[in-house]
């Protein structure tokens, strides 16, 4: 009968309360992934605590498809750190290092510019139009520390979706016919 025949008779025979159990199961697994994101985001006081390199300007540092832990602590912001940080009108947040801060003296705020390791000027013309500097508010976090290579599953997904469907497929698929 081959795999898919089996595959079509042990869904056949599936009973409701094995059904609810899984899908019971399936729901604690993703509770308990956005309570560990929740959490993570709480310890390192970053809205986003994990991102992907999704460029290579930050070569020959980071590459495209490594994976930065932020940390978002008070203290000041210095020149050489790198940051992730949003532009306004802009879905995808930017990974670059600091190379200028100026501090105000009258509030303590600091005004920052970046640019990419691997670009030859600074990212001014990235910035909101008429933006000079990045505040406080842009900044999404500092990088902490990286995993080489693993955000290319995310990369991978991103831009050919059919193996993001073709993989949940086969995880509910698998879900579904397992018999525990």
């Amino acid at each position: 009968m081959g795999w898919i025949g089996e595959t079509v008779d042990s869904i056949r025979s599936i009973q409701i309360s094995q059904l609810l159990n899984q899908a019971v199961s399936l729901g604690m697994i993703v509770t308990s992934a956005l309570i560990i994101w929740k959490a993570l985001m709480c310890i390192t006081g970053s809205e986003s605590p994990v991102v992907v390199v999704l460029s290579g300007s930050m070569e020959p540092g980071f590459k495209r498809g490594d994976i930065l832990f932020l940390h978002m602590s008070k203290d000041p912001i210095r020149a050489g750190e790198i940051v992730v940080f949003n532009i306004d009108g802009r879905e995808i947040p930017i990974v670059h290092r600091v190379i200028k801060v100026h501090e105000r003296q009258d509030t303590g705020e600091v005004d920052v510019l970046t640019k990419g390791d691997n670009n030859y000027g600074d990212d001014r013309l990235l910035y909101a139009e008429g933006q000079l500097w990045l505040q406080r508010q842009h900044i999404m976090g500092r990088a902490v520390g990286f995993l080489p290579y693993v955000g290319w599953v995310t990369i991978i997904m991103t831009e050919k979706p059919i193996i993001k469907y073709i993989l949940i497929g086969a995880l509910g698929l698998l879900v579904i016919t397992s018999k525990d």
